[in-house]
């Protein structure tokens, strides 16, 4: 069972969703990966994240799609490419990555709430 949190202490994981404008391949990372570009809106703008997401999506299938992020962690340099961001998902069965998104459209920049 995990630790109990209060409120004022989940506030300040700042998850907020983004949609995905460029995809690439991340030949460098060391675990397969992709590069996104992801935009959060007027407020945060666009934010990268390096993703190990190669097992359910290619790169030209997560343009356009909704994504939710931690946005407020230090980045973290991964190789050559500065993550800023990074991307939530769950384990399938087998350990494979699947992404987090909102069921309906939403503003870019929406906070988890």
């Amino acid at each position: 069972m995990s630790a109990t949190i209060s409120f004022d202490e989940f506030l300040k994981v700042d998850v907020r969703v983004g949609t995905v404008v460029r995809a690439e391949p991340f030949p460098e990372a060391r675990k397969p990966a992709f590069k996104l570009w992801i935009d959060f809106g007027a407020e945060l703008g666009m934010k990268k994240s390096s993703a190990q997401i190669t097992e359910h999506y290619a790169p030209a299938a997560l343009i356009g799609c909704q994504v939710a992020a931690v946005v407020n962690f230090a980045p973290r340099q991964i190789g050559p490419f500065l993550s800023e961001v990074l991307v939530l998902g769950f384990p399938d069965a087998k350990g494979r990555i699947v992404l987090i998104a909102p069921d309906r459209p939403v503003p870019n920049g929406a906070r988890l709430f």
